[in-house]
């Protein structure tokens, strides 16, 4: 009887034998560095023998992601031919390369056979595809760290303490290019979470209460520095102060927010319109209780009402105080007592059914001291008459309605204001939405669902 022989493929078990043996080589090689620690004639200190730690830690890491690449796709390193991602047409190896990659956890060689398809006239390596590297030197891990970072803080700062945190350079300059490349195009439609996820963030709020969570729809602006384009003598002109305006929504339940979705741009009433309805279209309406809350500007109630026309309209309390009180500190300068019972007592009536409209007419007969009072006087009586269907602040608060805006303002800080509004800094209004784009992202909890569509984007494109 004639004797077959089988190739026989390694066995999960040998592959991880294999991988095991190889860690062992390499950490023999790898603690050569820690050597020159114990060849001192004094004593290393606490921080030399952490930075050789660190030294040593990238390199072993670094090390064992190439042999773990390496093993895992020991039958892709070993085909002569492949087919070509474009055409089909099964093409013969022509050459093995090596590249030079880094992860957080260190630099490794990664080397694998190469095709070229000379129909597509295209190189391909099937191991790079089924790896998913990046095109770039600095794989995803790292430009997700990096993205974190510098979302948080200048460029320059981020990429200091982004080798600080994780032993690995990455320049400023590779930062805005990461930057510019992750945030092109983005916008609210992948910003803002998807109706599922939403519709889980409801749910969850929702489980232990008796009645529909109070779903809180806040609009306004905050005022961002940005500077013109470089002219033609490379002078940059004067910088001015523009409007970002943006929306946050959230839910209102126990005292707890439960956070759902902001959007923040430099644009106009028409585009941020837009993106809220884009958000109201991904919301259960069904399962909340819907309020609007704003100040007394007329572009932002028109795109609440837009996007939620059943919303229940609350004008903010706290702007209505704030006429209150400069109606006082004019009407009775003097007398800081009688100022303040005034503003107590007229607040307290605010608060009740009908209030608004007692209010009212007490200001028509207050009598002004001069000019100055019956201007102020004026503009707090059409404040309140084109405001005062939204002013019912004891029903609100018997529903368990905010009567606040706070929500939105600390919004405009944390998304707005901690980034892009610091000593010295000005904007151009294109980098200045790219970055509330990716902080918004971060806050509405989509940056790990975005990066994953960027990388199977940048994919598609090299293929």
């Amino acid at each position: 009887m004639n004797e077959v022989s089988v190739l026989a493929f390694p066995t999960k078990d040998d592959q991880f034998e294999e991988f095991r043996n190889m860690a062992y080589q390499n950490l023999d090689k790898q603690l050569e560095k820690l050597r020159p620690l114990f060849e001192k004639d004094q004593a290393s200190t606490l921080h030399e023998i952490s930075e050789a730690m660190q030294e040593f830690k990238q390199g072993l890491s670094g090390s064992l992601m190439q042999e773990a690449a390496h093993t895992l796709n020991q039958d892709l390193l070993q085909e002569d031919f492949s087919p070509c991602p474009h055409c089909g047409t099964l093409v013969r190896k022509l050459r093995d390369t090596s590249r030079s990659i880094e992860t957080k956890h260190g630099k490794s060689l990664i080397t694998r056979p190469y095709f070229y398809c000379r129909s597509c006239k295209v190189g391909f390596s099937p191991v790079d595809e089924n790896l998913g590297l990046s095109e770039r030197k600095k794989q995803h891990d790292l430009q997700k760290l990096a993205l974190k970072f510098l979302s948080k803080m200048p460029f320059e700062e981020a990429a200091q303490l982004f080798y600080e945190s994780t032993g690995v350079s990455f320049s400023d300059h590779c930062m805005h290019e990461l930057f510019s490349s992750f945030v092109e195009d983005l916008g609210p439609k992948d910003v803002i979470a998807s109706a599922d996820e939403i519709s889980r963030r409801i749910e969850q709020a929702s489980s232990h209460e008796k009645r529909r969570p109070v779903l809180v729809v806040s609009v306004d602006g905050a005022h961002m520095p940005t500077r013109p384009q470089n002219g033609r003598d490379n002078k940059r002109g004067p910088g001015e102060y523009k409007e970002a305006k943006g929306f946050r929504i959230y839910l209102n339940s126990r005292d707890r927010i439960t956070h759902l979705a902001s959007w923040h741009q430099i644009s106009d009433k028409q585009e941020i319109t837009q993106a809220l309805c884009l958000a109201a279209s991904r919301i259960p309406t069904d399962k909340v209780r819907i309020c609007l809350i704003g100040d007394g500007a007329h572009w932002l109630w028109e795109a609440m009402e837009k996007a939620f026309p059943n919303g229940r309209q609350i004008l903010d309390y706290y702007h209505v105080s704030e006429y209150v009180h400069a109606l006082a500190q004019a009407q009775y300068p003097s007398d800081p007592g009688k100022a303040l019972h005034w503003v107590e007592s007229t607040m307290a009536r605010l608060s009740l059914k009908d209030g608004v409209r007692h209010v009212i007419a007490g200001l028509k007969r207050m009598k002004p001291g001069n000019n100055e009072d019956k201007e102020q006087i004026r503009k707090t009586i059409n404040y309140l008459e084109r405001n005062k269907e939204r002013i019912h602040y004891r029903g609100d608060r018997i529903g368990g309605y905010p009567i606040g805006s706070g929500g939105i303002e600390s919004a405009n800080k944390f998304i707005c204001q901690t980034r892009l509004k610091r000593s010295g800094a000005w904007w151009l209004k294109e980098n200045s939405n790219k970055m509330l784009a990716l902080r918004c992202a971060m806050v509405n909890e989509t940056f790990e669902q975005i990066l994953s569509n960027y990388v199977t984007e940048r994919k598609l494109d090299n293929l």
